[in-house]
């Protein structure tokens, strides 16, 4: 294969380099002509080797990324192998996402999880696809990503960016495994600094869950979700695949979590454990195991055919109009009184119980760790731990005068 120098032109305040290259297609190697934008005239980056921005570019400074590019270029020739180039729009659907759900014979399993795979297809749908329109895995530089989130910063929060920017690094990296590009382009893409932190997700506090279990009193086993989120932190995946068989005397075992109807094992390794009962959750569990007729087996909330029951319902027609008393409950035919909570979600529940059992003992974050079954303390504390209580504020207060004051005398 000849060497090629390639050559630089400018056009509308823009350096370019054209050269040719060999690529796959439809599986034949064929020789093709590519332009890159290289970088505007004043100095604006464009490609990932120009490093260095300057005022003004001159050709001199331009040819030295030109033979950058070049030797990269020519290296991949001349090993004969041809640059397997392709849109990066036909790389998610002819080979990523069926890379994801794909099942793997060891496991009898989708490589990634069917709740995993739908937030991707929720990412790429609105947000990816139209960005990358026919864009080549090959000619996509950094600076595009990079000016594509910044471009999201007025609808988008902070944390929605990071979500899309994993996304791409992903994606991007599997296109580096299976040797379609050398170097991850979403690796170099950065977060827009002034990215608007996402509002701040809500809890319930102790005094809330419980005034919310009171007004289901009719309601046992409404009462028993809400207290099984509100003081033991489960996700209402693994409260609604609870069975009666991991049920003891004093324990809970979490072993499967349920999304959209699929059973599977939890979100995360660290997930399956045992956690300990509290009063607060064994009382509704009695009493919710009573009116079952004191089954030993099946799902504790069990839908008619056997499965696990749909708790999106039992929150719509059961325990929102307690909560709120705007609508009528459809399992007691009567619009309830107000509770005085707002309705915040179950997840609200497990942030609440976090922030609660961090209060009680004292600022023992380990104990909330291994409540909510997080591998990294840095989620429990980022992403669940809420402002204490200003009463909890207090006391923690006077336990540093008391600190003080017994300081003194030594």
């Amino acid at each position: 294969m000849a060497y090629q120098s390639g050559s630089i032109y400018k056009h509308n305040g823009t350096w370019f380099l054209k050269y040719r290259t060999t690529e796959l297609k439809d599986g034949t190697p064929t020789r093709v002509h590519k332009t890159e934008r290289l970088c505007s005239v004043n100095g604006e980056q464009h490609h990932r080797l120009c490093v260095k921005k300057t005022e003004h570019r001159t050709e001199k400074s331009v040819c030295d990324v030109r033979d950058k590019i070049m030797q990269t270029v020519n290296a991949a020739q001349s090993n004969g192998t041809p640059q397997q180039d392709m849109s990066i729009v036909d790389f998610w659907e002819q080979r990523y996402l069926p890379y994801c759900e794909e099942i793997v014979q060891l496991t009898g399993k989708a490589r990634k999880k069917p709740s995993t795979v739908r937030g991707y297809k929720q990412i790429w749908n609105q947000h990816l696809k139209a960005h990358f329109d026919k864009m080549t895995l090959q000619r996509y530089e950094p600076f595009m990503g990079t000016q594509f989130l910044q471009s999201l910063t007025g609808t988008q929060g902070k944390n929605t960016l990071k979500h899309i920017k994993a996304l791409g690094s992903t994606l991007f990296k599997r296109a580096v495994i299976e040797q379609r590009i050398k170097v991850n382009r979403w690796h170099d893409v950065s977060m827009p600094d002034d990215a608007i932190e996402s509002k701040s997700t809500k809890h319930y506090t102790l005094e809330e869950a419980e005034n919310i279990i009171s007004a289901l009193v009719d309601h046992v086993d409404a009462q028993l979700v809400m207290a099984l989120s509100c003081f033991l932190g489960l996700r209402p995946g693994e409260i609604a695949a609870l069975r009666w068989e991991d049920f003891d005397s004093e324990s809970v075992h979490i072993r499967r979590s349920v999304v959209r109807g699929i059973v599977d094992v939890p979100k995360t390794a660290e997930s399956i454990a045992t956690l300990p009962l509290i009063d607060q959750v064994k009382v509704p569990l009695v009493l919710w195991h009573q009116k079952s007729g004191n089954r030993k087996e099946g799902y504790v909330f069990e839908s008619r055919n056997g499965t696990p029951g749909d708790l999106h319902n039992l929150i719509a027609r059961v325990i929102k109009p307690h909560v709120e008393g705007k609508d009528k409950c459809e399992s007691c035919d009567k619009v309830p009184k107000k509770s005085g909570v707002q309705w915040k979600t179950l997840y609200a529940g497990r942030r609440g119980a976090c922030t609660a059992v961090i209060e009680s003992t004292n600022g023992n974050y380990a104990v909330a760790q291994a409540l909510l079954r997080h591998k990294s303390m840095t989620t429990t504390l980022n992403v669940y731990k809420k402002a204490i209580t200003p009463e909890a504020f207090k006391n923690g207060m006077k336990l540093l005068e008391a600190a003080a004051t017994n300081g003194k005398g030594k």
